[in-house]
């Protein structure tokens, strides 16, 4: 008998690779989605066998009947407070009412449980959450994969390709966590499928330095790059308060600050990882920042 699984956020990027993950390995697949979600892509989930449920989020009367007889459902909903605190609450509740086993809620980042309120905003929405989430009854599972390691060539200033030249912050040989979304929904799909998990498990693509990254992309490339050492973590602290203020775009999921408290996590080690869960399901082949990178360079990894 199929394993039924539904998937919260399944409109979006990772939410669609977890959703392939799950019909790949047999499953049966549901998905709520916001009534005014976009119709290509709902029809594009529906070609594809899964069934899907339009629904208020916020309200878990609408949501519960899409879960009944799910063994595990799985949020990969992004968004701030209204959606990680405020959906989630109510996905959960629905969960529970439908008496649902499992939950996996929408973490996919740095261990947030070893810093503190006010470090990082998104991550403060995450822990804001679990304090919901463990006075709850049910088997809850976080996936840590530190950062998308997709961002190195997007939106993270890490790698400046026309410049040839490598950025970071603090520590050139401190070694930073990046796991590909791709990795990530494919194990996030394995645990789903699981009877039962640890509360938290951990997974990193690559654990890889600034000197790492020049390393690789001057081989990737052929071209030599150089480091470039913006400052330490107290100048990239005052820079995000003055970044802040200047510039708060508070209504925005990622605005320039919210990307720097980031970095100042990944650089920090408390961030550092000394156990992983990566051999935990057979078969998975994990892209290593290197392997990202050559098939960025050669078109093969671009969307």
């Amino acid at each position: 008998m199929k394993k039924v699984i539904l998937v919260a956020g399944g409109t979006g990027n990772l939410g669609q690779r977890i959703i392939s993950y799950l019909l790949k390995k047999g499953a049966e697949v549901r998905a709520v989605v916001r009534a005014g979600s976009d119709s290509i892509k709902i029809k594009n989930l529906t070609n594809a066998g899964v069934k899907v449920f339009k629904v208020n989020m916020l309200n878990k009367e609408e949501v519960a009947p899409a879960c009944i007889g799910a063994s595990c459902v799985v949020s990969a909903l992004a968004g701030l407070g209204e959606v990680i605190i405020d959906t989630q609450k109510s996905l959960l509740d629905a969960a529970i009412a439908s008496k649902v086993p499992r939950f996996i809620p929408s973490d996919y980042s740095l261990d947030f449980t070893k810093f503190s309120y006010g470090e990082n905003r998104n991550l403060d929405l995450r822990r804001k959450f679990h304090e919901y989430l463990d006075k709850s009854s049910i088997s809850a599972t976080t996936i840590f994969n530190g950062a998308f390691a997709d961002m190195l060539t997007g939106r993270m200033p890490l790698i400046l390709f026309k410049k040839n030249l490598v950025l970071y912050w603090g520590n050139a040989d401190h070694k930073m966590i990046f796991t590909t979304i791709d990795n990530t929904a494919e194990f996030t799909a394995n645990a789903a499928l699981e009877p039962s998990t640890p509360r938290f498990l951990y997974i990193a693509g690559d654990q890889i330095s600034a000197q790492e990254i020049k390393a690789a992309v001057s081989e990737v490339t052929g071209k030599k790059f150089s480091l470039f050492r913006a400052g330490g973590p107290v100048l990239l602290s005052m820079i995000i308060k003055i970044a802040r203020i200047i510039a708060p775009a508070e209504k925005e999921l990622y605005p320039v600050w919210q990307g720097m408290q980031y970095m100042r996590n990944m650089i920090d080690k408390r961030s550092d990882l000394s156990t992983l869960d990566n051999n935990r399901y057979a078969g998975m082949h994990w892209t290593s920042v290197k392997e990202l990178l050559f098939k960025y360079q050669t078109g093969s990894g671009r969307n």
